[in-house]
């Protein structure tokens, strides 16, 4: 049993609760969990509320927010950053957005999960949307990297030194120094897997075009995503991004324990 869980049926539990903390992949899995066959929105007691974490799009969180409305329960849009070692401990930064009083009712779960918690609006969807923006700029920084990293390695750069060089210049940002090292040390183990960011930044593009801008840099990152995950990699850390270039290059990457 996970470490502050408890036992019992669903229907049992869930009328009992006062807050669900639904961290999921996407807008489907969370449409699934509140609303599907056991969905657990029309179990909760009114005045309830969902914090809704999954990177979705806007749209998607204001037809959540008016259904569980008319449910007398309320939702939190509350995007999440930081990665499974901030969320360990309870340092995330949360993007939410809603009512007054979905925010009153989340402050304890939001105090527990979150070091920084951005107020964003008095209705759903601006988080979401804020969100879908960090998240066109942490793909675009990761696939940068990979290409900066491999690009390094035809010039003689090896990937060690690119790391220890490149982190204390201008050229650095948060996504190279947590990423950069998976690729020197050949470790692949998912902490964000490439499938992640062919979604998150195909809601980007849906998003972009929906209003009419141009987002060609986002486009070719989803391009490196896709073609990662064609090569089989979707399951991988989304360093892995960089093999795409290394297997067009003909480059070997550092293998694990070498």
């Amino acid at each position: 049993m996970t470490e502050g869980g408890a036992p019992g049926a669903l229907s049992d539990v869930a009328p009992k609760l006062q807050a669900v903390v639904c961290v999921v992949l996407n807008a489907a899995q969370t449409e699934c969990v509140l609303f599907g066959n056991d969905g657990i929105a029309p179990k909760l007691p009114e005045d309830a509320v969902i914090l809704s974490c999954a990177t979705v799009a806007p749209d998607f969180a204001h037809n959540m927010e008016a259904r569980c409305a008319a449910l007398g329960v309320h939702y939190l849009d509350s995007p999440i950053s930081g990665g499974a070692l901030k969320a360990s401990q309870g340092r995330l930064s949360i993007m939410a957005s809603g009512t007054p009083t979905a925010f009153a009712t989340a402050l304890p779960i939001l105090d527990s999960l979150a070091e920084t918690v951005f107020e964003l609006g008095d209705k759903a969807g601006a988080g979401s949307a804020m969100k879908a923006t960090n998240q066109l700029l942490a793909g675009v920084h990761i696939a940068a990297m990979a290409e900066a990293i491999t690009f390094g390695i035809t010039q003689g750069i090896a990937p060690d030194t690119f790391l220890d060089v490149i982190s204390k210049c201008a050229g650095t940002s948060w996504m190279l120094e947590n990423r950069a090292p998976h690729i020197v040390s050949g470790d692949y183990t998912p902490r964000s897997s490439v499938n992640i960011w062919p979604k998150d930044l195909g809601i980007v593009t849906e998003m972009a075009a929906a209003s009419g801008f141009a987002a060609p840099i986002t486009q070719t990152a989803l391009a490196q995503f896709q073609s990662a995950a064609d090569l089989g990699l979707g399951l991988e850390d989304d360093a892995a991004v960089a093999k795409v270039y290394a297997h067009r290059a003909g480059l070997t990457l550092p293998e694990e324990n070498t």
